[in-house]
C-alpha cells in the first residue's frame, strides 16, 4: 500500500516513527475535514466553533447551560468562550441571563433565530459527512471511531 500521507505532504524522507506518521495523519485528516465543514458553513456566516455551540445549546434545551458547561462540551477547545458567546449574542444566535441568587452564574440559551439556523444545517452537514466519509463501510467507520478513541487515551 502506498504511503498516501507522504505523497500528500510531498515528503521525500521517511517519517521518524510510526507514531509520528499516525499523529501527522490525524492532523492532516482533521485539516481536510475541518476545511470542508468551514467552507460549507461560510454561506451561513458562522464558523465551525459557532455551529458546535449551537448544537450544544440546542441539545441543552430551554434550561440552557453556563459558559463552563458549554466550554467542556465543545469538540475543539477555544481559549475564550466568553468572547465567542459575546459574538454569538451580538448576532442574535444566543441569549444570556444572569442567575437570581448568584449574579455570577450566567445561563446561555439558543435563540429562536439560532435554533432555526442550526436546524436548517442538519441536512447539509449530514450530506457533507456522507460525502467525506460515506465511501467507508460500517465496520471501517466503527473501527476508525474506536481507534481514534483509543488514540485520545493517555498512555
Amino acid at each position: 500500500m502506498p504511503n498516501r500521507l507522504q505523497d500528500d505532504l510531498r515528503q521525500t524522507r521517511p517519517f521518524s516513527s510510526l507514531e509520528q506518521e499516525a499523529h501527522l495523519s490525524v492532523q492532516r485528516t482533521e485539516a481536510v475535514l475541518g476545511h470542508a465543514v468551514a467552507e460549507m458553513l461560510k454561506p451561513f456566516d458562522i464558523t465551525p466553533t459557532q455551529y458546535n455551540v449551537l448544537r450544544i445549546l440546542r441539545g441543552a434545551g430551554e434550561e440552557g447551560l453556563c459558559r463552563n458547561d458549554v466550554r467542556d462540551r465543545m469538540v475543539a477547545k477555544v481559549p475564550d468562550v466568553t468572547r465567542l458567546l459575546d459574538r454569538m449574542e451580538a448576532a442574535g444566535l444566543v441569549q444570556r441571563e444572569r442567575g437570581g441568587s448568584d449574579r455570577r452564574y450566567v445561563t446561555t440559551r439558543i435563540t429562536a433565530q439560532g435554533l432555526r439556523l442550526v436546524d436548517s444545517l442538519d441536512e447539509p452537514v449530514a450530506a457533507l459527512h456522507r460525502r467525506m466519509l460515506g465511501h467507508m463501510d460500517e465496520l471501517e467507520l466503527r473501527t476508525l471511531i474506536d481507534l481514534l478513541a483509543r488514540a485520545r487515551e493517555e498512555g
